[in-house]
């Protein structure tokens, strides 16, 4: 598995797919740096603490665009990008069978290609949390404290078992489908339905449930939107939002969806934070969510591959 995996690391690191991710990963670091500073000052007061994570957390007036919902969006696509012709485009060329005539265990070939992926991906996340922090750090001239650092680290860890789901994910289409375009696609498309249609969804279902108005209850609303978040923590991306939310956002106590609109803004949040032992906890379930459903993915990735009739060609 070693040298599987010492192969494709290094035909990750020399392929122009890995120079243009990183690239993009550079100017999502930029972006968010640019965004955090412009704004960062109309939302630090007197009171404020964890003033170093605000730089994750600032959105703009003009472009509400923060670091966590850019990187909700960027990490789906670096798993998906190392994930989605792993195992197909090795038996499209053929290099496959000639790689499993040697004396390679079969699992070894999956295990040193999800691997080295992984790695890749882990590379480049904490790249960009690094290039945010340290550009941060440059230009508004608050450094972190140790919590602060622990919750950063915390976030980059799952954020890469975050990409883990992804990644695989599209090799498990990468193993049931032959051609490497069409796992892409498939895996661009359940990015797509659990990003832009899911909370459509979700508050459908809830509406239909539980109609509230502008006349309804406190305990109506609230029913409300239980149901809407039971159905949307479905998606992945739900789940990791909510994770690295609590994260680093310390004033946020609670992931009850009726609560947390008001505890976003600054009006609802709590005086005093949480400590990280507690947003730990809180985020717990979430996490082991990610954790589950990435294990999912790469088990049936793992027993198709392992029982799949690979021919010489």
């Amino acid at each position: 598995m070693y040298a599987v995996f010492r192969k494709e690391l290094a035909d990750h690191f020399n392929s122009k797919r890995f120079t243009i991710l990183f690239l993009l990963t550079f100017l999502v670091g930029i972006f968010a740096v640019y965004v955090a500073t412009q704004n960062i000052r109309s939302q630090v007061t007197a009171d404020t603490v964890c003033i170093f994570l605000k730089l994750f957390t600032t959105t703009g007036e003009q472009m509400p665009l923060s670091f966590l919902f850019l990187i909700s969006i960027f990490i789906p696509i670096i798993g998906i990008a190392f994930g989605f012709d792993a195992i197909n485009s090795e038996r499209a060329s053929g290099n496959l069978s000639r790689l499993l005539s040697q004396p390679i265990y079969r699992d070894s070939v999956i295990n040193g290609k999800f691997l080295a992926g992984l790695s890749v991906m882990g590379l480049m996340i904490v790249s960009v949390i690094v290039i945010v922090a340290g550009l941060g750090l440059y230009i508004i001239g608050v450094p972190p404290n140790s919590e602060e650092v622990m919750r950063l680290i915390v976030f980059a860890v799952i954020s890469v078992v975050y990409g883990a789901f992804w990644m695989a994910l599209s090799i498990v289409f990468s193993v049931f489908f032959n051609r490497a375009a069409t796992s892409m696609l498939a895996s661009l498309g359940l990015w797509i339905f659990f990003f832009f249609f899911m909370q459509m969804i979700s508050a459908a279902i809830a509406n239909a449930q539980v109609p509230i108005d502008s006349n309804s209850s406190a305990a109506l609303i609230t029913s409300h939107y239980a149901v809407r978040g039971m159905v949307a923590r479905i998606s992945p991306l739900t789940l990791y939002q909510e994770s690295i939310a609590v994260l680093l956002i310390p004033e946020l106590g609670s992931l009850n969806p009726a609560l947390m609109a008001i505890s976003l803004s600054s009006a609802g949040r709590m005086l005093t934070p949480l400590a990280l032992g507690q947003s730990l906890l809180l985020t717990w379930p979430q996490t082991v969510s990610i954790i589950a459903l990435a294990a999912i993915c790469f088990a049936i990735s793992y027993l198709g591959f392992m029982r799949q009739e690979i021919r010489s060609t």
